[in-house]
């Protein structure tokens, strides 16, 4: 595995005990006793589908137990506006203009385009920390064996689906646990016995029993929401059967269903689609309450830290209907849109005695803080070519939280998207692939944060000086081209 220079945990206290003059940062690395770390990244989960942020229909009292026990980040953005970009972004502290996978490439058949093993993961380094790391859930940045691995990216032990197509069905054939295919009886893409989101949480409860006695990194990308739309028939999607009344089925298409002539890729017909959302989310929430439980059960809940985030906005895809849910809140846009309703995620920060209750941060972060910020909560310096700056300070309230000059993403489906966060200003780029001359979206924030009033036509010069920093921001990627000049003919 590849070494990368950092302080050890035991030199920082030696330093920090022979230093008569101290920072609040080094204080609090002198006092910490290498917290455990878990990120609980849900999929597809719009801004307005939490109970605490104004949700109507779906109850979520263990996220809002996160939110009223520590801190809210009202400015947060995912890495991407789908799954595997986002995901390399948090791995690497890059965004999407320098982060390695900028977008979903498939791979047959199974998986997709793998991370390359060049680049320093935020596993990798705290494995090198003396962290015992584990991912259960939703990988897809690699196949079994290749460089992007899970194993091969920092993580010890991973369980779940390897690839995020796979993922689409909710009762599998398998799984994997690191290289070994884990064969579900009673379900082989025909019947529907074994709910797979069920075993991998087991699996994800396992680990902390395993390591109570070890600092470890627990990376929980779990699968729901995203489509297909399934839940197990239990006392939860019942409750919300009898809320939604007279439901109209979301109707099978060819390949939805399990059976001989399934498709993997497709989404399976339901009943009641809006009920079966609903049970999905709140069975999340269940699953973090299970984690709280554990950890309080083995004593661990103050010295560990738990970051919970969405990977993009809510998706409309095989019956989610997030009109009727309000699930983007106040922000225009869905999953695979660039404006706020596809980037920005509710962002929570628990972590007893040292993230003060009930609080909330306007700080402006984004996927790629994630490495830094665990590096420094770990006590051990982060790669200093990244993009990512450690919110460290704003978790605990200090006056030191360096700033984000801007926060840059692009997407490489519906004609090339380019995005740049400023401040208050925010710019979007559309149609990037074609067009002569791109059209640049220009929005306050400030006082439009639906994005409504598109100004660029009256801040010519602000258009222009985003324009060069999203210009800036991309770097060419011969794997996933963006700009007309690199892309092939």
């Amino acid at each position: 595995m590849l070494k990368y220079n950092f302080i050890p945990f035991a030199l920082v206290l030696l330093a920090t005990t022979l230093f008569s003059c101290q920072t609040k940062e080094e204080e609090f690395v002198e006092e910490a006793k290498k917290p455990n770390i878990i990120f609980i990244l849900a999929d597809d989960l719009g801004y307005g589908d939490l109970a605490f942020l104004g949700q109507q229909y779906i109850e979520t009292p263990n996220i809002d137990r996160l939110a009223k026990e520590g801190m809210f980040f009202t400015n947060h953005y995912s890495g991407a506006t789908v799954c595997a970009p986002s995901r390399s972004s948090l791995l690497t502290g890059l965004h999407t203009g320098h982060t390695p996978i900028r977008g979903n490439k498939e791979v047959q058949p199974e998986g997709q385009y793998p991370m390359p093993d060049s680049i320093p993961s935020v596993a990798t380094i705290l494995q090198d920390a003396g962290y015992k790391t584990g991912a259960f859930g939703k990988w897809g940045l690699g196949f079994i064996g290749t460089t992007g691995d899970p194993n091969q990216q920092g993580f010890e032990e991973f369980y779940g689906y390897n690839c995020q197509r796979y993922a689409h069905r909710y009762y599998p054939a398998h799984l994997w646990h690191n290289s070994d295919k884990i064969v579900l009886e009673g379900n082989g893409w025909v019947e529907k016995t074994v709910y797979a989101p069920d075993v991998i949480q087991k699996e994800t409860i396992t680990f902390i029993e395993n390591n109570k006695d070890n600092p470890f990194f627990l990376f929980m990308p779990i699968v729901m929401p995203h489509a297909e739309l399934a839940a197990p028939e239990d006392e939860i999607i019942q409750k919300y059967r009898a809320k939604f009344a007279d439901e109209k089925p979301h109707p099978a298409g060819k390949g939805t269903e399990y059976g001989p002539d399934m498709s993997i890729i497709a989404y399976q017909s339901h009943p009641t689609p809006h009920a079966a959302f609903a049970a999905m989310v709140e069975r999340m929430d269940v699953y973090v309450g299970e984690v709280l439980a554990k950890l309080e059960e083995l004593g661990l809940a103050e010295n560990t830290l738990i970051i919970f985030a969405s990977d993009n906005g809510a998706h409309q895809e095989g019956g989610a209907d997030p009109d009727f849910f309000d699930s983007n809140g106040p922000y225009r846009g869905h999953k695979r849109d660039l404006y706020e309703g596809g980037v920005r995620t509710p962002m929570i920060a628990w972590w007893p005695g040292k993230v003060k209750a009930g609080s909330q941060s306007d700080h402006i972060s984004a996927f790629w803080d994630l490495l830094p910020t665990f590096a420094d909560v770990a006590g051990v310096k982060a790669p200093t070519n990244i993009d990512g700056i450690s919110f460290l300070p704003a978790m605990l309230e200090q006056k030191d939280q360096k700033k984000h000059e801007y926060l840059y993403w692009e997407f490489h489906e519906q004609g090339g998207k380019q995005a740049v966060r400023q401040g208050k200003w925010k710019a979007v780029k559309l149609q990037v692939f074609g067009a002569n001359d791109p059209k640049i979206e220009l929005y306050d924030l400030s006082v439009d944060i639906g994005e409504e009033n598109d100004i660029a036509a009256e801040n010519p010069e602000k258009v222009k000086e985003l324009e060069g920093l999203m210009n800036a921001a991309h770097t060419p990627n011969p794997i996933f081209e963006l700009l007309p000049s690199e892309r092939k003919k």
